[in-house]
C-alpha cells in the first residue's frame, strides 16, 4: 500500500503563489508517474500537471507558464509551484501516483486532497 499526504494548500489573493507538496510512503518497489489533479465545485476532476520518474512533464493548457511540477525521487515527493494564481484555480487539489508494488504490480493511488482558494 502507498499513502500520499499533501500539504501546502490555503487561501491566497489573486496573483499570489502557493507551493503544494505530496509525500509518498508505505510498502512499494518504486514510484513511477506522479501528478496533481484538481476538482472545483460542480466540475469534474481534471489533470493539472504530471511528471514521470525521469522528469518529463506535461500541463493542462490553463496553467502553462504559471505552474511548475517537480519531484525529488529520493524523498518520494512531488511538488507543484503555483504562481500568478487566479480565482478560477480555486479547487481541491489531489496528488496522484502510480507505484510498482513489492509484487511488481502497477497500482494507482490518491491523496486526500488539499483546498486551494484564490480570492479576487
Amino acid at each position: 500500500q502507498v499513502q500520499l499526504v499533501e500539504s501546502g494548500g490555503g487561501l491566497v489573493q489573486a496573483g499570489g503563489s502557493l507551493r503544494l507538496s505530496c509525500v509518498a510512503s508505505g510498502n512499494f518497489f518504486r514510484i513511477n508517474d506522479m501528478g496533481w489533479y484538481r476538482q472545483a465545485p460542480g466540475k469534474q476532476r481534471e489533470l493539472v500537471a504530471a511528471i514521470t520518474s525521469g522528469g518529463s512533464t506535461n500541463y493542462t493548457d490553463s496553467v502553462k507558464g504559471r505552474f511548475a511540477i517537480s519531484r525529488d525521487n529520493a524523498k518520494n515527493t512531488v511538488y507543484l509551484q503555483m504562481n500568478s494564481l487566479k480565482p478560477e484555480d480555486t479547487a481541491v487539489y489531489y496528488c496522484n501516483a502510480r507505484a510498482l508494488t513489492v509484487l511488481f504490480r502497477d497500482r494507482e493511488y490518491w491523496g486526500q486532497g488539499t483546498q486551494v482558494t484564490v480570492s479576487s
